[in-house]
């Protein structure tokens, strides 16, 4: 196996991979031989992110769909399959932020984020583990959070959410474990993503000083995790959750 493609001929399908941590992953998937599947809301958004990784020397193709949406996801899913044959890696990435103080979070709000980040994370998972389990191999990677670990103020609805799909990624590992497919969990810390863009700069320093590595990480970074975890170079951990936080919850 040349070291530089170690997702080679690899199935791999990514939520939310039109723009910040997902299209880093999908890229560096790309980068490294994967058959990669982009997954995003904005049909625009998802033929952008299809073009770079094909430009990148992949195989890809794009579904614009909710993971909210168990039927286009099943559809998605089916598609793949027919193709392919196979879906050898799940990267459950695809998530939204509405953040209010308990006292002020309104029920759409909470809603709202559980649905994307927790029950979509299931569809997702759902949906392609008997192709995994039938085939013998595969790996799902769940995107949780440093505060799926350790809370956040004003995140409720998110923190409930982070701190379930790392419920979801103990639970399958034990399930799914025997049957060679693999789940883990990655939590990024302060990653320099669209979400952060809306934050004062004065803020964004205060944040980069409590991280001991004294700055936001790259959604690179973050990429280059999941592609390890998904490849065979991990082919022995499973169930953990690997915090990318340049130490922010040393």
């Amino acid at each position: 196996m040349n070291p530089a493609r170690r997702l080679e001929g690899k199935v791999s399908i990514i939520t939310g991979a039109a723009q910040g941590i997902g299209l880093a992953t999908a890229l560096k998937f790309a980068q490294e031989g994967a058959i990669v599947v982009v997954c995003d809301l904005r049909q625009d958004a998802v033929d952008a992110a299809v073009a770079q990784c094909q430009a990148a020397g992949a195989q890809a193709l794009g579904f614009a769909l909710s993971v909210t949406d168990r039927g286009q996801v099943d559809s998605m899913v089916a598609e793949v399959k027919a193709r392919h044959g196979r879906i050898d890696v799940l990267v459950n990435n695809a998530g939204i932020t509405q953040d209010a103080r308990l006292q002020k979070m309104s029920l759409q709000q909470f809603d709202a984020v559980i649905d994307v980040n927790l029950r979509g994370v299931f569809h997702c998972a759902q949906a392609v583990v008997d192709s995994m389990v039938a085939q013998g191999s595969g790996v799902i990677l769940n995107a949780s959070s440093v505060v799926g670990i350790y809370g956040n103020f004003g995140q409720t609805n998110y923190a409930a959410a982070k701190f379930g799909v790392i419920g979801f990624t103990k639970t399958w590992s034990r399930e799914l474990g025997p049957k060679g497919v693999r789940v883990n969990a990655v939590a990024p810390g302060f990653i320099e993503t669209p979400i952060l863009s809306t934050i004062p700069d004065k803020l964004l320093g205060q944040m980069q000083e409590e991280v001991p590595l004294r700055r936001l990480g790259s959604p690179a970074e973050v990429a280059n995790v999941y592609a390890f975890l998904a490849s065979d170079e991990a082919s022995y951990v499973n169930g953990a959750v690997l915090e990318v936080s340049g130490g922010l919850t040393v």
